[in-house]
């Protein structure tokens, strides 16, 4: 993916600035943080025609025309494509001439679309020259698809190792907020409405299904193999999406904490602490469960260095009230550091919080797509 230029430094930063750079738990500098850029499965070499396949898939196509699931397949074709190399290598440059050879002439066919755009027909038509007669039931069959792979079997899911992609994202320590709560910034998301607890819980205890609810700023892709507790995702987060040409960016995170029914106490304290933290830190935040509302489950997604919201978590949580289900993001951050704060500012931060929810629009949401997929 092509990655945006790295931050010009200030003459001279500000003492908050320089204050946060001094941190005892920081998130990178800004030269390894401006490297988090693409995914992990793609070289630099590679950005300008991985981001033209994505682009003529999905990001240049209408507002109006775009479907999610679109870009999904894309990215299953470009994941699946690096998986099925007899090397665990990234995709480099030299791969362009197999997707050449699958795309090139129907890159030029304007009879449905506009020139240098694909329908979904022609992804997939492509998609069995580059990879087999078997993609497309396998893509569309629940049983044969997981950690944004198809395979032509079930056994060869069985047998995949997501360790494999963990191998390429060389992660960093874990990094918690660790400045004073009260410099901390405790932010909450709009709830989103979801069809059932039990659909949210099948749903969000299979990592390997969470690509499967990419939206167009972003998606979660399980790097072990297991369920939630301990699980590391990658992050993948394009900005400018609207305009059709997006930048993208990526970081990791990892479940520290989940709390269910089947501990109360644990639950209770989870919770408890969530509420107090956002009544003494937050800035009118609302409650994270409502009045009269029950939690069900939460969990944490701790931040490796060099994410690109700096050193903190979020969290994923579930409740129900007035006999609904819903689930809801609430974050806490550190102050970010100067070259995180400027490209959060200018690219991050909207897309960041229409991916948790904020503007129900739902190509853009995750929880939206989540809410969709299990109806």
């Amino acid at each position: 993916m092509p990655p945006p230029a790295a931050p010009t430094p200030p003459d001279r930063p500000a003492d908050s600035e320089t204050e946060a750079a001094r941190a005892p738990v920081t998130p990178g500098g800004p030269l390894r943080f401006a490297g988090m850029t693409g995914s992990s499965i793609a070289s630099r070499d590679a950005a300008v025609w991985v981001t033209d396949f994505l682009n003529a898939a999905y990001y240049r196509q209408p507002v109006a025309d775009r479907d999610v699931d679109d870009l999904r397949l894309a990215f299953a074709i470009l994941t699946t494509f690096w998986y099925r190399r007899k090397s665990p290598r990234r995709l480099r440059i030299t791969d362009v001439r197999a997707f050449h050879t699958a795309y090139g002439g129907r890159r030029f066919d304007t009879d449905q679309v506009g020139r240098g755009l694909l329908t979904r027909s022609q992804l997939l038509d492509g998609a069995t020259k580059l990879l087999g007669d078997w993609f497309p039931d396998a893509y569309a069959d629940d049983a044969r698809r997981g950690w944004g792979v198809a395979f032509p079997t079930v056994e060869e899911r069985a047998a995949y190792e997501p360790e494999r992609r963990m191998a390429l994202a060389k992660l960093g320590e874990l990094t918690p907020e660790s400045a004073p709560p009260e410099q901390q910034t405790w932010h909450t998301y709009p709830p989103v409405e979801m069809p059932s607890v039990e659909a949210v819980v099948a749903a969000l205890t299979r990592p390997e299904t969470w690509p499967d609810y990419a939206s167009e700023v972003g998606r979660f892709t399980p790097l072990r193999a297991g369920g939630l507790a301990g699980q590391t995702f990658e992050i993948d987060v394009a900005a400018g999406t609207q305009s059709g040409l997006p930048v993208f960016t990526r970081g990791y995170v990892t479940i520290t904490q989940l709390v269910t029914p089947e501990d109360p106490p644990a639950l209770e304290r989870y919770f408890s602490d969530l509420e107090a933290g956002l009544a003494r830190y937050g800035e009118d935040e609302p409650r994270a469960v409502p009045e009269g509302g029950a939690p069900v489950v939460g969990f944490d997604l701790t931040t490796h260095k060099n994410h690109f919201m700096g050193a903190g978590h979020n969290r994923l949580i579930l409740y129900t009230h007035d006999g609904r289900a819903w689930v809801r993001a609430a974050g806490t951050w550190d102050p970010m550091p100067w070259h995180v704060e400027r490209s959060y500012r200018v690219a991050g931060r909207a897309a960041q919080h229409a991916f948790w929810g904020q503007g129900d629009v739902d190509r853009l949401s995750m929880l939206h797509q989540l809410a969709l997929r299990i109806a």
